[in-house]
């Protein structure tokens, strides 16, 4: 996805194409979209346990992820997908694409053929720095931001292109419901709004954080702690942090699940459980900067810079299914035409 990824993990991938590439006995295809990272030594493990060898599938962005696999379908390309999550799920469903049965511990949130692995959520982040700069105090509602005082203050990426532009979509129509979301949206076109094709141009590119003229940016909540972890001068505060206003937080799932046709349903199913078992649940929330399923699991010291918004929005898959092209047409007319 365009999403949270500060930096690679040395994991050796395998380029897709459309065509059935050809796939010893032992091997098991492993769809993920691009911000899928678990060290190496880990996914070699779970090959030595299981006897398989991993082809780990990278299939860009979750949108095009599952695309590739809607294509594929007559002769599928993987045998286990993860990334695919509750804005995607009923597309997913719809195309047939995934075994609807025989997944442990299928969540309520992406329905019976995916198993939860992490959640996260889409929000927006601010630049400390410049919004002391500008002396001005921060919004207080998604309305606020329509204010001549904010004027050219926000930056987004595009929810035609970008997963994390169509989750703050998604989350400002579940709030306001669809006449006053597309009204608001027009006001911000008004104001300044600046639209960007995905995630890391908005990110890194436009945001003040990064020298860039635009104090917010909609990003993720745990944004701020990838800025301690990753920075060269050891930070112990985040020189960013989330703004969590109403309408303005997505609640994203992500899941695991085999997919229907697959050649290797069994090592299927064992990567399933791998990738909710304890070490990956540690290991994801630094490295791919998501919140682990298992409440359980021992939060990473620096997540601490990356407190969860208590309030947020997480429409039904199907209702995003049914009328998630509609809206993004439809933001397309008021913000860019």
């Amino acid at each position: 996805m365009n999403r949270r990824h500060f930096a690679w993990a040395a994991t050796a991938l395998v380029a897709l194409t459309l065509s059935t590439p050809s796939f010893a006995a032992d091997e098991l295809r492993v769809m993920v979209h691009s911000s899928f990272a678990l060290p190496k030594p880990l996914l070699a493990q779970f090959e030595a346990e299981n006897k398989v060898k991993l082809v780990i599938l990278k299939g860009g962005d979750a949108g095009e992820m599952l695309n590739k696999l809607i294509l594929t379908k007559a002769k599928p390309v993987a045998d286990v997908v993860y990334g695919i999550d509750n804005t995607l799920v009923g597309k997913a469903l719809a195309a047939g694409v995934l075994e609807t049965t025989g997944v442990p511990n299928a969540d309520a949130h992406l329905g019976a053929a995916l198993a939860a692995v992490d959640y996260g959520f889409v929000n927006l982040n601010y630049d400390k720095a410049m919004v002391a700069k500008r002396a001005v105090a921060l919004p207080k509602t998604l309305q606020d931001l329509t204010l001549p005082a904010y004027k050219n203050w926000l930056v987004t990426p595009n929810p035609a292109t970008s997963s994390t532009g169509y989750a703050f979509l998604l989350a400002t129509i579940s709030s306001m419901g669809e006449a006053k979301a597309f009204e608001w949206w027009a006001q911000m076109r008004a104001n300044g709004l600046k639209v960007v094709k995905g995630w890391s141009e908005a990110y890194y590119t436009e945001f003040a954080r990064n020298k860039g003229a635009y104090p917010l940016v909609v990003s993720y909540a745990t944004s701020p702690a990838a800025e301690v972890f990753y920075s060269k001068d050891k930070l112990t505060e985040s020189p960013t942090a989330s703004l969590n206003l109403k309408g303005g937080v997505f609640r994203q799932v992500e899941g695991v699940g085999l997919v229907k046709g697959g050649a290797q349903p069994a090592a299927a199913l064992k990567f399933v459980e791998f990738m909710r078992s304890a070490p990956v649940q540690e290991t994801l929330q630094t490295e791919m900067w998501m919140y682990p399923v298992h409440t359980g699991t021992p939060r990473a010291p620096v997540m601490q810079h990356a407190a969860e918004p208590t309030e947020f929005e997480s429409p039904a898959a199907p209702l995003i299914a049914r009328k998630g092209s509609e809206w993004v047409a439809r933001w397309t007319k008021v913000v860019l035409k």
